[in-house]
């Protein structure tokens, strides 16, 4: 059977967004743990002698910071930064979600009134 083509349109709106939610998650995944690894570097930074020889990375070289404090500010920067961008994408990503759940539902009802069974029809009946 034929699917109208405004229900064929919806459905690919609809396999776009569940593509871009995947992508929004994957980013927001890369962040968390970019994140983490640099909270753990400040932590791990604390533990060292004041006077231990730290270096930074500059593009592909590592260069000796002048001191523990000039990398720690740097580290303290990123993560703020790191914290920003993961609450922005974790805003992103929710609102992605209810735009598919709605997406979902509408498409559910849409394919029920054109006379398709959907996945959630086939499991409630069995």
């Amino acid at each position: 059977m034929a699917l109208p083509a405004k229900l064929q349109n919806d459905l690919k709106q609809f396999q776009r967004l569940q593509q871009e939610l995947s992508n929004v998650a994957q980013q927001r995944m890369q962040l968390d743990l970019k994140l983490r690894e640099t909270v753990h570097t400040l932590d791990e930074l604390k533990q060292i002698p004041e006077d231990t020889p730290v270096y930074r990375p500059i593009g592909g070289l590592l260069v000796r910071a002048k001191g523990r404090k000039e990398v720690e500010d740097l580290l303290t920067e990123e993560k703020e930064t790191l914290e920003v961008r993961v609450k922005s994408i974790e805003r992103q990503e929710g609102h992605l979600k209810e735009r598919y759940s709605e997406m979902q539902r509408e498409l559910s009802e849409a394919l029920q009134s054109a006379g398709v069974a959907t996945a959630a029809d086939s499991g409630a009946r069995s």
